[in-house]
């Protein structure tokens, strides 16, 4: 997905300035052609490496008796089984689209898989183009058991060996699988009337999105040289924006077979009942609400179920004592329970407001529809939108109790999303703190009233403060270095990227201050350079499960100040976003994030270090025991501190 989001908005984006002839020069100092020449060719050294990997790939999977089978390697008893689901379910939802020698091309789907079919008429030999477009609604295999090997059949091979069905009378003479990747880069106007002209604009340039300049062409092997000329002619490409696939187009559908029951049997992939940081056995209950008033909870994604979060909310959709619930939204499950119960306190005559944000990339139709369902319901929707995207992540609870009212609060690095929460690294907080209350209650009426604050106590807002405060923050490191203290800086985010910062950074290393950086992503800070940033040190880690949350820990001189939040240091997060960073108040709380960090440092099976260069290089255990992050928090017995 990340190289697919690439292309349409990264590369899209250079094409809107070589189709109209703009200027550009990348911070390289490179023109946009010569840009483009060097990203294609860098791309296409990816791709091969991709490939290989998907080769080695398959035969681990050949270890547990996982095949991927083409539909003609199959028994005559499961061929014939998977015929007869062929003629009930897929014959029907095809619809062959010819293409002659003047016919207008049809419109392909973005990133939709397609059969480029060239067939000869029995009385002439003129070549003849029709496209078939995979449907999108099945799943991309069809499983059958096979002896002991469980065989994931691509449901293209079934289909190639089925195009009699379809091209009847006339002659077959090659089929190629490709897809195109479309331009998806677009801006919006801001317009006073959200309502009518800003979300009109946003559902026409969605649509547009689906027939945009084409950046990418991919094809699988075996393909027909005479077509994929055809079709570079056609998109106005040339060789460098091919891509061969060697192995599986589109590795998007590996996440079925990952999904299956065998491959599930020594791998963790659902969260362990164990209960958050904070929260003692003894303390345990069903009433959420009677938890939360006696301390700060933690928890830890996907190691601690996100069921904690959707019980909040659908508890306080019945409690007849909740008054109110504030949330924001940037990425929504489908069949998300977080709407449900939204949609469910509404019901209930609740004050309900959701700050969504549709221009979340990718996500915008899916965001629209439940807003518009949210809206229905009663809630009061504001849609995110104009020159500050909201990707803070908060949630604030108004309850009216016997003792008086009293305000729960979550807030933390990830989405309010199901589905995410099971394959993302996150932190979350809930609360019932009268500051974090105070602060959130405020940040909502900055970004709902377009107001400016008057300051936070322990909450980091953007856009109007966060790059000075965490600037502030490093400095202090550099004095508690200066006067002989401990000075330390461990931040941990998606990527690394506004140059202040940097700049900073590197000044603290050269105070002396130790800082380690794990960054799973973009960063433009280069470590180990002398003189400059001989302090710091760089790592991704990138395995099992996508490391999304954002922790920064400064040593404050024995007394640590530690944040979470949904902001990376970034131009984007500081001045393009409504963003939030929360400071962690209780010790036991701070204690269990120092010991993430300082165990995501110790990581030596998914982990990256970045040298000097900029490049990358594996940290893979030689003498010290393996250190398997993703492993380790899923075993590990954390005790709880009070």
């Amino acid at each position: 997905r990340n190289a697919d989001e690439f292309f349409m908005i990264r590369v899209g984006s250079l094409y809107n300035y070589l189709d109209y002839d703009k200027e550009r020069i990348d911070y390289s100092g490179l023109r946009a052609p010569a840009f483009r020449t060097l990203l294609l060719r860098r791309y296409q050294a990816f791709a091969r490496a991709q490939n290989h990997t998907f080769v080695r790939l398959l035969n681990e999977m050949k270890l547990k008796n996982i095949l991927l089978v083409p539909f003609e390697d199959l028994n005559q008893k499961h061929q014939h089984e998977l015929l007869a689901y062929y003629e009930k379910v897929l014959h029907p939802m095809l619809t062959p689209m010819s293409c002659g020698q003047t016919d207008r091309w049809p419109i392909l789907r973005n990133l939709g898989l397609v059969l480029g079919v060239v067939t000869k008429e029995k009385k002439t030999d003129q070549p003849k183009i029709s496209f078939v477009q995979l449907p999108q609604n099945v799943q991309r295999f069809l499983v059958v058991q096979q002896a002991h090997q469980c065989c994931f059949v691509p449901i293209e091979s079934l289909l190639i060996a089925q195009l009699a069905a379809l091209f009847k009378n006339v002659r077959v003479t090659s089929t190629s699988l490709f897809r195109l990747t479309r331009n998806g880069d677009f801006t919006l106007e801001e317009s006073e009337d959200i309502e009518d002209k800003w979300l009109n604009e946003l559902k026409r340039k969605l649509k547009a999105r689906q027939r945009g300049r084409v950046v990418r062409l991919e094809v699988a092997k075996g393909y027909d040289p005479w077509l994929v000329k055809r079709l570079l002619a056609e998109y106005a490409l040339d060789e460098a924006n091919l891509v061969q696939v060697a192995g599986l187009l589109d590795l998007r559908a590996l996440t079925q077979i990952a999904s299956h029951a065998r491959l599930q049997t020594d791998v963790p992939n659902a969260p362990m009942p164990r209960l958050p940081i904070g929260l003692r056995d003894e303390d345990k209950t069903e009433d959420i609400f009677e938890l939360l008033k006696k301390k700060d909870l933690l928890l830890h994604h996907p190691y601690h179920s996100f069921d904690w979060v959707v019980s909040l909310l659908q508890q306080a959709a019945d409690d007849p004592m909740v008054l109110s619930i504030k949330l924001t939204l940037y990425r929504v499950a489908a069949h998300s329970r977080i709407i449900e119960a939204l949609i469910q306190a509404a019901r209930n005559k609740k004050h309900v407001l959701v700050l969504i944000e549709v221009q979340a990339r990718f996500d915008e139709a899916h965001n629209m529809h439940e807003a518009q369902r949210l809206e229905k319901a009663g809630c009061y929707v504001i849609y995110g939108g104009g020159a500050l995207k909201v990707h803070t992540k908060l949630l604030l609870i108004v309850r009216q109790e016997t003792s008086g009212v009293r305000r729960y609060v979550h807030t933390g690095t990830g989405n309010y999303n199901e589905r995410t929460a099971r394959l993302y690294t996150d932190i979350g907080i809930l609360s019932t703190r009268e500051h974090y209350a105070d602060d959130i209650a405020e940040f909502f009426h900055v970004v709902t009233g377009h107001s400016y604050p008057e300051g936070y106590q322990y909450l980091i807002g953007a856009p109007h403060e966060m790059q000075t405060r965490l600037m502030a923050l490093i400095k202090k490191e550099i004095h508690h270095a200066q006067q002989n203290e401990n000075g330390h800086i461990i931040m941990k985010m998606n990527s690394l990227q506004d140059k202040t910062l940097i700049e900073a950074l590197y000044a603290a290393s050269q105070a002396g201050v130790p800082i380690q950086l794990i960054v799973r992503g973009v960063c433009c800070l280069r470590p180990q350079r002398k003189n400059l940033s001989e302090h710091i040190t760089v790592r991704s880690i990138v395995g099992q499960y996508l490391e999304h949350s954002r922790i920064y820990y400064f040593h404050h001189g024995g007394q640590p100040i530690i944040y979470i939040g949904s902001a990376d240091i970034m131009v984007r997060s500081f001045e393009r976003r409504y963003e939030s960073l929360i400071q962690i108040l209780d010790k036991s709380l701070k204690d269990y994030l120092t010991h993430v960090l300082k165990n995501n440092l110790r990581d030596n099976v998914n982990a990256y270090e970045m040298k000097e260069s900029g490049r990358f290089v594996p940290v893979r255990a030689k003498k010290t025991p393996v250190m398997n992050v993703h492993r380790f928090f899923y075993e590990d017995n954390y005790p709880v501190r009070n």
